[in-house]
């Protein structure tokens, strides 16, 4: 069995690797090892720690500063994070003399504003970064890409467009939409569900399909190329949470708040995801209205969950 250490495992994907157990991930012929203590990218010494006893065959990295506000309000801290957080790791394991497979989780977000006629974003179309957390994925990649023509291992980039499912923080906008039914439906707020930008598009999927990707990318992805991870479907939010409302059986007015609108707003993305089905034969299988059902419920717990502690 080859050992596979993730970063970010207690992020949302990274729980949502748990989540779907060693089972899952051991009958793709991976033993999922987590880390025993707290390390920090910026912090080599503890990632050398970690590292010694991972003893790895393949990572995934997943860990980072993800939050498009955040990475506004800091983005020096966020290209710190994404950046050198990245040549800390891969310096770290060519220390500890890797030499197995590198995944590089960056994000659909660096292709930035692409033109409807542009539809759907290849592989081949240029990164144009529109906010720091999408510059700092940027550079990673060609970081990546730099070691991928220098060091004796596989390094590959994924690109996930924006996935959704159990465990996201309330930040996303389906994530969002979901407490606030929750919360509605318990009686905690009026029927009121506060959004940005509805009018936009995006290319969702749900996060139980995105793992399987990352792992038949281990297998099979080619080093030095970068991947699209996506459904290759548009989805407009204002639909979105059309679908959630008759779901949840509930009637809500939908209200516009300044404070989550976002002049860089890219405002439709659709991916094509021709590329890595093509490598790995990997298709996402779960329906959108599977997945809106699960975060639903999710949120569901967590309200109860909240509001039986007060």
């Amino acid at each position: 069995m080859k050992r596979l250490f993730i970063t970010g495992q207690s992020g949302f994907v990274g729980l949502a690797f748990e989540r779907m157990g060693a089972h899952a991930v051991a009958a793709q012929g991976w033993e999922l090892v987590l880390a025993d203590s707290p390390y920090d990218l910026l912090e080599p010494a503890s990632l050398a720690r970690v590292l010694q006893q991972a003893r790895p065959d393949a990572v995934i990295h997943l860990a980072g500063q993800t939050f498009i506000p955040e990475a506004f309000r800091d983005p020096a801290h966020t290209l710190d994070v994404n950046l050198k957080g990245t040549l800390n790791l891969l310096q770290a394991l060519q220390r500890n003399s890797f030499n197995g497979t590198f995944l590089y989780v960056s994000s659909g977000d660096v292709y930035g504003r692409v033109s409807p006629e542009c539809l759907p974003i290849t592989e081949q179309q240029p990164a144009r970064p529109q906010n720091p957390y999408a510059v700092s994925k940027a550079a990673a990649e060609l970081l990546c890409y730099q070691w991928s023509c220098n060091v004796p291992w596989r390094i590959m980039v994924a690109r996930p467009f924006n996935h959704i499912g159990p465990g996201q923080r309330q930040d996303f906008v389906i994530s969002s939409v979901a407490r606030q039914l929750a919360r509605i439906r318990l009686g905690l707020q009026e029927a009121r569900i506060l959004v940005g930008d509805v009018d936009v598009s995006r290319d969702f999927l749900d996060v139980e399909d995105v793992i399987p990707a990352y792992l038949a990318l281990l297998e099979k992805g080619r080093n030095g190329e970068i991947y699209n991870v996506c459904s290759g479907k548009e989805y407009l939010i204002r639909d979105m949470i059309a679908s959630m409302l008759y779901l949840t059986e509930t009637d809500a007015v939908i209200a516009q708040d300044p404070a989550r609108m976002r002049s860089s707003d890219v405002h439709r993305v659709k991916g094509c995801n021709q590329k890595i089905t093509l490598a790995t034969a990997w298709t996402p299988h779960i329906p959108m209205q599977q997945t809106l059902l699960n975060v639903l419920a999710d949120w569901d717990a967590r309200v109860t969950a909240e509001n039986t502690k007060h």
